[in-house]
């Protein structure tokens, strides 16, 4: 056996050194340099998987085949996979703890019914992922569902229970809570989570059958482990949403297979995620009154147009600096678009606090927010209500002009759907709309000015 050695890896790029480094020459991070101990593989071992069958072709002779991608039974979850799983894929889901992950694959593992599904907890015993099976599951049982649950570390025994059940789908909960007897460093370190992520890569390719992995996430929001975890797996989700709301978004960081554009919409309840389908209907807030610094805004999410409501409070600075603060979008993009307003509008905000709130906990980072974030702003500083019949489309330029969205007739649709009477979108593409169309008023404006007399000057 070859004697153990050690050396050093940056956990955020992976750059490994033979000595300890303060600051990493790869990223250029400090302090991320840890010890790592693994047993250099022998040249007998290093000769057998450099040899290989493979041959190179010309691409002319290389043949394709259509996949079949399976489905898993929810709309939200197939949308943001680009329609389902891909025979042989290996998929990432992140996020905070307690945000559901864990209650996200188990309700998909129970709704495929067809299909072979084996359960791997590394994090939790066997009477626990009952316990929350039972909920998830209360109304149709589990005597019919063909999941198999097991509570495995090991990778290796964790290979015999999948040559065991021979199952059709594979789920680790989590990646960080297994290891291989081939690194001896402890569970959870750099090198024992790529070696892992790694011999799951070879089983998934080998055998066609995808696995789907758990993956915690560090205090900044990143994946923990290294950034090569990251180029190994073949799609990464993130898993996010304010616990303080119901809402969860499921949002494709990286898809072999599909568009990173789409992002699904669940709500947590006490019987696990429900899909919503409509999300506007939640994220617009069904008020009586008509209240000051409230403005709505037609966003586009992949292919979904979503629509947000923008919350705006502007008052006097009580301290002698003015306090910005934006929840759900950009603070940059917030000060940019107030340096607009005081150029081009006049109006002094530079003494004024600003508070700025995406209604729902969503985060917005679609440019055609801009036109409900200033009219929003506009409309708290004057204190005068924006009709709730009333939805912005536009981007805002650093000179006041209000520039053209894509999509825009897909917006306007929606916005008619429902039941909105104006939507106020740029004068440079109202000319691409058929007007007839719409029930809808369709305002054109031009600059932000044009907005805020339409607006608040009667």
């Amino acid at each position: 056996m070859a004697k153990p050695r050690s050396y050093f890896s940056c956990r955020e790029c992976g750059y490994q050194s033979s000595s300890w480094l303060g600051r990493c020459p790869e990223c250029g991070q400090w302090n991320t340099f840890d010890e790592e101990a693994v047993v250099a593989p022998s040249s007998k071992n290093r000769a057998k998987t450099t040899l290989g069958q493979t041959v190179p072709k010309l691409i002319h002779e290389l043949t394709t085949t259509d996949v079949v991608r399976l489905s898993t039974h929810s709309a939200e979850f197939d949308r943001v996979l680009g329609g389902g799983i891909v025979p042989g894929s290996l998929l990432l889901i992140g996020g905070e703890p307690g945000i559901g992950k864990s209650t996200l694959l188990l309700q998909t593992a129970l709704a495929l019914n067809d299909r072979k599904v084996l359960y791997v907890s590394g994090e939790e015993s066997e009477q626990q992922i009952k316990m929350r099976a039972d909920r998830i599951a209360a109304e149709g049982g589990l005597q019919t569902r063909s999941c198999y649950v097991v509570s495995e570390t090991a990778t290796e025994r964790i290979f015999e229970h999948i040559e065991a059940v021979n199952p059709d789908i594979v789920v680790i909960d989590s990646i960080q809570t297994v290891s291989t007897a081939r690194i001896e460093s402890s569970v959870g370190s750099i090198s024992q989570i790529r070696e892992c992520t790694t011999e799951f890569q070879h089983f998934a390719k080998e055998s066609g059958v995808p696995v789907l992995l758990v993956g915690h996430i560090t205090k900044d929001g990143t994946l923990a482990g290294p950034k090569v975890m990251e180029h190994i797996v073949d799609s990464v989700l993130q898993f996010e949403g304010d616990k303080n709301y119901g809402y969860r978004i499921l949002r494709a960081q990286k898809n072999r297979f599909g568009s990173t554009a789409e992002i699904g919409i669940f709500e947590m309840a006490g019987n696990g995620l429900r899909e919503v389908a409509n999300p506007s209907q939640f994220l617009l807030s069904q008020r009586d009154e008509t209240l000051s610094g409230a403005a709505v805004a037609a966003t586009l999410e992949g292919a979904r147009p979503m629509f947000v409501e923008v919350q705006s409070l502007v008052s006097s600075a009580v301290y002698g600096t003015p306090q910005r603060n934006a929840n759900g979008f950009d603070l940059r993009r917030m000060n940019m678009l107030l340096a607009v307003l005081e150029k081009r509008c006049g109006f002094k905000l530079g003494a004024k606090d600003v508070f700025l709130n995406i209604a729902g906990g969503m985060r917005v980072n679609d440019p055609s927010i801009d036109l409900a974030v200033a009219c929003s702003v506009l409309s708290s500083n004057v204190d005068i209500a924006i009709p709730p019949t009333v939805c912005f489309a536009g981007e805002l330029g650093l000179s006041g002009e209000v520039r053209p969205v894509s999509r825009l007739e897909q917006r306007v649709a929606e916005a008619d759907r429902l039941g909105f009477e104006r939507v106020f979108v740029s004068a440079y593409s109202v000319k691409q709309l058929d007007r007839a169309r719409f029930k809808l008023d369709i305002v054109p404006v031009g600059v932000i000015e044009e907005a805020f007399r339409r607006l608040f000057v009667k």
